[in-house]
């Protein structure tokens, strides 16, 4: 099977309708110029904050480069390098770049692989911006942390800023106030998604919550439950909807927060009656998935097993045969007997490597339309090469770096995740 690349290559010349954007086609460095945006793909639409990372020009050499003489110098660079050096390639990462990668995983597996690897002096992160800085919180002082294009962002992450979060806290704190209940509850514990900014992390940790996955979502809300009345979950609505409906709470019990609005666009009474509030975001590319296409899957398929992210909208988590994280995703396909069909709701790069890598099942993603995460699609060979052999030259670029009291509050939300095994 060809990598998601290449078909995007092919299909923008016979069937452009295929793609979601035909500018996928370009490499990245044509949208580094100009004003900071995610770049075609899934969250091509979504709004991008003046604080966006802007990556700039890197040298026409990697530009230009043919893939050969792209994974030629990066294989040279890594021999090089040899045990000084761990990259990380991220599910949703494209092919070209997984292939040079030490470790591949979700992006907290990828922050725990890196510990795994205490010789090395350079991490490059091939994923975005916030699992870059969740690896620089957890990795040692003498470690560097890199991320090849840093405009490779998140737009689920940057639809909670440490404002907007900050504001929508003290609005909390003067509704609820901040005694605890006989029982020793506190108002409300705030609880943030591993996508996020390392503020908001450290935010978490501030205020006595926690980080979760989508893998330990549930631990998680139980471990907040047992020490609040409600829960603030942010950013993605829909991980935080599917998980507590799953544990039995009512739909009516989980307002949204809109953070443009008084309250979040909630009169007091909601609020006080609410067990968990709702951040007003989501991932771009699981909101692409609905139940129409798995109609159309179970149509075609008579027997297809639909499996989805948590991140979809609970509708489409209602219809599917399973929810879970990638990893749950992954062991799923594993474990089936050969000759199982099944229809993914996933970012596409990763079903196209498990169809890839499972030839004896029959695999595809649930949206017909090819449109990957707009921003771990900006991480190119031409990015990964330009680093590598700067570090051989002795010359660190893009290193991400967390500054040492945010990483403090932060590594406490971590640890904190960490003990709330599923």
């Amino acid at each position: 099977m060809s990598s998601i690349n290449s078909t995007i290559q092919r299909l923008t010349l016979i069937s452009p309708e295929s793609t979601c954007n035909t500018d996928l086609a370009k490499g990245p460095w044509a949208f580094d110029k100009g004003a900071p945006s995610y770049g075609p793909g899934a969250s091509e639409a979504d709004a991008t904050p003046a604080s966006t990372p802007k990556q700039g020009d890197i040298p026409a050499e990697y530009r230009e480069a043919s893939d050969e003489e792209l994974t030629a110098r990066i294989l040279a660079a890594k021999e090089t390098l040899g045990e000084r050096l761990v990259i990380l390639g991220h599910f949703y990462q494209r092919d070209e770049v997984v292939k040079f990668a030490d470790f591949v995983g979700d992006s907290f597996q990828l922050a725990n692989a890196a510990l795994t690897r205490e010789e090395a002096e350079y991490i490059v992160f091939c994923g975005v911006h916030f699992m870059a800085e969740t690896a620089d919180i957890l990795s040692a002082d003498r470690q560097k942390v890199i991320l090849p294009n840093l405009a490779a962002g998140c737009s689920m992450a940057d639809m909670a800023d440490e404002s907007s979060v900050e504001e929508c806290w003290e609005q909390l704190m003067d509704l609820y106030g901040n005694e605890k209940t006989p029982e020793g509850l506190a108002p409300v514990i705030p609880v943030t998604y591993m996508n996020c900014s390392a503020a908001l992390k450290a935010f978490v940790g501030k205020h006595g919550g926690i980080v979760c996955t989508s893998s330990n979502a549930t631990t998680v809300l139980e471990w907040a439950f047992e020490r609040g009345q409600r829960v603030l979950f942010f950013p993605d609505q829909h991980l935080g909807r599917n998980t507590a409906k799953a544990m039995g709470v009512p739909l009516e019990q989980m307002p949204m927060w809109n953070p443009n609005k008084p309250l979040g666009g909630n009169d007091a009474q909601t609020l006080l009656d609410s067990r968990v509030i709702l951040w007003h975001g989501f991932c771009s590319v699981h909101r692409r998935f609905n139940t129409k296409q798995i109609d159309k899957a179970r149509i075609d398929f008579p027997g297809v097993q639909v499996i989805v992210h948590p991140e979809c909208p609970m509708e489409v988590v209602d219809a599917a045969d399973a929810a879970g994280s990638t990893d749950y995703i992954r062991k799923a396909v594993a474990a089936a007997p050969a000759g199982s069909t099944f229809a993914i709701g996933t970012e596409v790069n990763m079903v196209n490597r498990l169809a890839a890598e499972y030839p004896q099942h029959h695999i595809f993603c649930l949206d017909p339309v090819i449109c990957p995460c707009s921003t771990m699609y900006r991480i190119h060979p031409g990015y990964l090469a330009w680093v590598l052999e700067a570090l051989v030259r002795g010359e660190v670029l893009n290193q991400i770096v967390v500054a040492p009291e945010v990483a403090a509050d932060a590594r406490v939300a971590l640890d904190r995740m960490l003990a709330a095994r599923p």
